[in-house]
């Protein structure tokens, strides 16, 4: 009987690799393979597939995931790009000259949609998310306070609020900068402006802004940050940058609050960067690092390789990787265009701030925020509300397939736990509907709680940045 059926057969030939010869089928394992270290003989590639799927299936569903910013769906013609591409290494533009083109184009159009003065002149690349954009803005403000000749033995510091995601905090630890962070103050859950250009001194590399944090989905008031740091400079003449971590809003903003004045209109800042695998609607890791102008992104940081027979400038942390993200990332800038994606954003905050409402009559809870900067809100258990908590609701949605991350505040507000819903390009009014009856149908039982269940509430019950 030959291997392979003809083609009137409705099935589909297995693919194995000649140089293993014949593998052992899946009725010829009689044993579970090994964990932690490697076999002894190959498997037929079904059998591999169906012990790696099977593992999976006890993974949460990353569409009911409300923890999470990143991506969870594409349309299938994105999917087909991003196999395609998926064996093509980014870095090597010679080889992959469009790949290389396309992310061109996209830094291009990022410049132009954050009004840099002259977004030929600004300077962007791509990364595997925000976190190494961070990382690379962060390391430019530090070499341009380095030619500003500071004291022999001066520390740099970086001034930003409590509340940014850790990879400010990373940033300062690898490349020995002082942490400044501004904490939180009653009802004020991110950074304050004139307490921030409190906080600087000649030996400051900058100040970072979010636009849309983490926390409670709010935006920092980048305006007047850029304001506080002007009048700072009248009065000492210390000239402090900013850089814009807008890992979600900076692509939320330019769609839905047009007026509002964060970006490169705002002559103090220098850099910004965005997650194209949150708000920018792609699958992870791709992000993104623009630069004012050459001046902000001092030269001796570009690195120029001689690879595979080509000079090709590059500036990142990281070396090889997919060309699949950033392809990706244009099919999207070309299938939505401007009035695509705001119409996308809107649609997302709208399921925000009709689901907040709708969680805020319930009167068991305190809303925080209502997701209506970032499609993100932020709500506590009501003033009264003794029989449960947060980390109560968190773990039992969870019973329903939800992922609700409960967490706590940062300094000064390590007294308030919250719980947070991030709401995406996928999560429908039909999803948010069946998430609140969810949440209505447990309130009975939580409230005939004598009190909240007892475990640590150092520990938050979902993935918090």
């Amino acid at each position: 009987m030959p291997l392979h059926k003809g083609p009137q057969h409705d099935e589909r030939p297995v693919s194995v690799n000649p140089f293993l010869g014949p593998a052992n089928p899946v009725g010829d394992m009689t044993e579970a393979p090994p964990k932690h270290r490697l076999p002894d003989t190959p498997v037929a590639p079904s059998t591999a597939y169906q012990l790696v799927h099977d593992e999976l299936m006890l993974d949460g569903n990353a569409r009911l995931n409300l923890a999470t910013f990143v991506t969870t769906w594409m349309e299938p013609e994105a999917g087909r790009l991003m196999a395609e591409c998926r064996d093509k290494n980014m870095i090597d533009k010679d080889e992959y000259p469009r790949t290389a083109e396309l992310e061109r184009r996209c830094a291009a159009m990022l410049a132009d949609l954050w009004h840099a003065p002259d977004p030929a002149a600004a300077v962007g690349c791509s990364t595997t998310g925000s976190s190494e954009a961070c990382m690379l803005a962060g390391m430019a403000l530090k070499r341009r306070w380095s030619r500003r000749a500071p004291a022999r033995g001066a520390r740099p510091n970086l001034v930003m609020g409590v509340n940014v995601q850790v990879c400010w905090d990373k940033f300062c630890t690898f490349w020995e900068v002082e942490p400044r962070q501004v904490p939180m103050e009653g009802e004020r859950f991110h950074l304050d402006p004139r307490a921030a250009a409190e906080l600087c001194d000649e030996n400051t590399i900058g100040v970072v802004g979010v636009l849309g944090s983490t926390f409670d989905g709010s935006y920092e008031p980048i305006a007047d940050l850029c304001a506080a740091l002007d009048e700072l400079q009248e009065r000492t003449g210390l000239d402090v940058p900013v850089h814009v971590d807008g890992a979600s809003g900076a692509m939320v903003a330019p769609f839905l609050d047009e007026d509002l004045v964060w970006d490169f209109r705002l002559p103090r800042v220098a850099s910004i960067n965005t997650s194209g695998h949150k708000y920018g609607l792609v699958y992870p890791g791709v992000g993104w690092a623009l630069w004012r102008d050459a001046d902000a992104l001092p030269e001796e940081l570009v690195f120029r390789v001689n690879y595979l027979g080509g000079d090709m400038p590059t500036f990142a942390l990281n070396f090889s990787r997919p060309g699949a993200q950033v392809v990706a990332q244009y099919y999207t800038f070309l299938r939505l265009g401007r009035e695509g994606y705001r119409a996308v954003q809107q649609a997302a905050r709208d399921v925000a701030t009709k689901l907040s409402a709708r969680i805020g009559a319930l009167g068991d809870f305190r809303l925080l925020t209502r997701g209506d900067q970032l499609p993100v809100f932020a709500f506590t258990t009501a003033d009264g509300v003794t029989a449960y908590d947060v980390f109560d609701v968190s773990w039992r949605m969870r019973e329903s397939g939800w992922l609700v991350p409960a967490y706590t505040f940062p300094a000064n507000r390590q007294d308030l736990s919250v719980l947070r819903v991030v709401c995406r390009n996928g999560f429908s009014e039909d999803l948010a509907d069946v998430f609140a009856e969810d949440l209505t149908r447990l309130l009975p039982e939580l409230r005939r709680q004598q009190r909240p269940l007892t475990r640590d509430r150092r520990t938050a019950t979902g993935f918090h940045h």
